[in-house]
């Protein structure tokens, strides 16, 4: 058989092609832009077939007769069996003006190209999109019923369908793919849509919660799911079959399962939280549509939706598919399969495959530049802190990055020390003596940092004091509360409020404040430290929500426990799991990389959510602790010693279950 194929460089062109070049005697001609040569070589590997048996057309759908040359026409003229025509945009994304002209304007070509080719039979490969949103079981002798194909994509496929019924001069078979996947067998592809957009939302689910913690979810609508290996043997089989020309072919799933089913598959597969608890889609349609369209229209509304939809990377119309109505029939298609071997395999035997797949080779996250350097060389970034602990390590690492780091530090010896340890690695590094617990010595240090540099970049805000003392501990230290909200809230803020007008006028910059676990655990035993923290951690939210729009970002860090000098004086600690200085830089690494809003541990997260469920519970699980661990020296009557009993075997069993935070 002789084979014509437009989209035979596509995802399912191209393995439409190796399907029909798996027999010896099958020969395919293959549209092709001239500017596409370079893909030659690749495609034929791909195909493993001779250059004599796989040629290229030279030519372009979107142009008259697809821009074929005169001779080639008369080349191909009577000698094409099948001519299939793939090529066309398969994005919901992608520009209206663009989609239309391709899938219909592209498909007006084809059918001229096959009539004077005079081939065998026209194969036209649509989609289920051409039914609309049709609210019921559509057949596939039905095309005239599609209702609510205003999209325009759904409109594109409607429409190119339609010319082929019309005006097609050869015979002609249409075939009806549901949302193609990838291969069934190895997850293999390189088209992104459908289901494959929840993907990030799945990913973030389980970056927050175990497996096991039940989530929320949706219901909706059945999703039609088909891998492109069945497609591509389903047509490549239907084809070859007598007596089917004038048909239309849906290569659905006889079994298609519910949206909040779908992404249970796919959460199992990623090993992400079951959405357990899920929701009806279908409310939605209780709003009169008029409303819904009005709320939509708001620019606050817009901008909202616009920015979730953003930051999951999903389109605008992929709400349509939430309660998609739509069942297919594929009664004809079965009885040309039929003894064939080939079905359509159930999404449950291969979504782990399409998971894997996507994520070690499609995942955006794995085109992102990691690497500090590209994010910070040459970039003026001051470290609060910067002579021990957490600030020396997150400096070193800025200033190997190629950095402007400045640090700030109140003892002149280590800061002389942490900048020869700095230089010594290669960095550039300015020390500036600072007391940030002084507001006019922060102020005199903010004016000369602006002198010298003229701005800051980013800004670590990581100075602060912790005490490890109880409340009743505390009844006549109020000084305790005062000179640990000079510095870890007061000191911070000056900090901030004083760099920020040059980011503002920038548009451009970053605060990472250096908060705590305990601000989402409430641990006992810190309420100073806390109560310092969770003020700075609600100023930094209000003031992201003020500049989100003028280029500064703000990202919140709730460290768990670190081993650093801060700790050192809590004996309870020594048994006790922390991160070191350089896993907690790491955290500042990944701030400044991706710019989150927050960055906090499991943990941590599942602290917050235990006190926003179940308050009572998450007190008395901490007051346990409490009563269990002892307080430090310093909180002792007498100052400076430690206690006479050792953390006992309960205290120790706790700290491993509460991995992380202060008690």
């Amino acid at each position: 058989m002789r084979y014509f194929v437009t989209g035979g460089t596509g995802f399912i062109g191209r393995r439409l092609i190796r399907k029909l070049l798996a027999s010896q005697d099958n020969t395919v001609w293959f549209l092709i832009r001239e500017s596409s040569q370079t893909k030659l070589p690749a495609l034929r590997d791909f195909w493993g077939a001779a250059q004599a048996r796989a040629m290229p057309v030279f030519g372009d759908i979107c142009a008259g007769n697809c821009a074929v040359s005169d001779a080639d026409r008369r080349m191909l003229e009577g000698k094409v069996d099948h001519f299939f025509h793939l090529a066309a945009i398969y994005d919901l994304r992608a520009d209206p003006a663009q989609e239309l002209a391709t899938n219909i304007e592209g498909t007006r070509h084809a059918l001229d190209l096959a009539g004077a080719l005079r081939a065998g039979c026209f194969h036209h490969v649509s989609s289920i999109a051409a039914a609309g949103l049709y609210d019921g079981v559509f057949r596939e002798d039905m095309f005239e019923e599609a209702e609510n194909y205003g999209h325009p994509y759904f409109r594109s496929k409607h429409d190119s369908e339609k010319l082929v019924r019309t005006d097609c001069a050869v015979p002609w078979r249409i075939y009806r793919p549901g949302l193609v996947v990838g291969d069934s067998r190895t997850g293999e592809t390189d088209k992104i849509d459908g289901p494959y957009y929840f993907f990030k939302l799945i990913q973030r689910l389980r970056a927050v919660l175990p497996p096991w913690m039940p989530a929320i979810g949706i219901e909706g609508g059945r999703l039609n799911i088909v891998p492109v290996d069945y497609v591509v043997d389903a047509m490549a089989w239907i084809a070859a079959a007598p007596g089917q020309d004038g048909r239309c072919f849906h290569l659905t799933d006889p079994a298609p399962k519910r949206v909040g089913d779908v992404l249970n598959l796919f959460a199992h597969a990623a090993h992400a939280p079951a959405m357990s608890l899920r929701i009806n889609a279908a409310l939605l349609d209780l709003v009169p549509h008029a409303v819904r369209r009005g709320l939509a229209a708001l620019g606050p509304v817009r901008r909202l939706v616009d920015a979730v939809m953003n930051d999951l990377g999903l389109p605008d119309s992929i709400m349509q598919f939430i309660n998609y109505p739509t069942r297919f029939d594929d009664r004809q298609a079965a009885a040309v399969l039929k003894g064939s071997g080939i079905v359509c395999p159930p999404l449950d035997s291969y979504a782990a495959a399409i998971w894997d797949y996507w994520e070690r080779h499609l995942d955006p996250e794995l085109f992102i530049n990691r690497s500090l350097r590209a994010h910070v060389d040459g970039k003026v970034a001051l470290v609060t802190g910067g002579s021990s602990g957490i600030g020396l390590a997150t400096a070193q690492k800025l200033a190997e990055a190629g950095a402007v780091t400045l640090i700030c530090g109140r003892d002149p010896s280590r800061l002389a020390a942490a900048g020869a340890l700095i230089e010594a690695g290669g960095g550039i590094v300015h020390c500036y003596q600072a007391n940030l617990a002084d507001m006019a010595d922060c102020d005199r240090f903010i004016a000369r940092v602006l002198a010298d540099h003229g701005h800051v970049d980013i800004l670590v805000n990581n100075a602060g004091r912790s005490i490890r003392r109880s409340v009743e501990a505390t009844f006549g230290r109020f000084h305790d509360y005062e000179r640990t909200m000079q510095l870890n809230y007061f000191g911070a803020l000056r900090m901030t409020m004083g760099l920020l007008p040059a980011m503002v006028a920038r548009q451009s910059g970053q605060v990472i404040n250096i908060s705590s676990i305990g601000v989402l655990t409430n641990a006992p035993r810190f309420s100073a430290y806390v109560a310092s923290k969770a003020a700075l951690d609600a100023w930094t939210l209000c003031a992201a929500a003020e500049f989100a729009d003028v280029g500064v970002d703000f990202t919140i860090i709730n460290m768990p426990l670190v081993r650093t000098p801060m700790i050192a004086p809590s004996r309870v600690y020594d048994e006790v799991q922390a991160l070191t200085p350089a896993d907690a830089a790491d955290l500042v690494v990944q701030a400044i990389v991706r710019r989150p809003v927050r960055i906090a541990t499991r943990v941590g997260i599942a602290g917050q959510t235990l006190h926003a469920l179940t308050p009572r519970l998450a007190q008395t699980a901490l007051n346990t602790a409490y009563r269990l661990s002892p307080d430090s020296g310093a909180a002792e009557a007498q100052e400076g010693q430690q206690p006479a009993h050792a953390p006992s075997a309960e205290l120790l069993a706790m700290q491993q279950l509460l991995h992380g935070i202060h008690i």
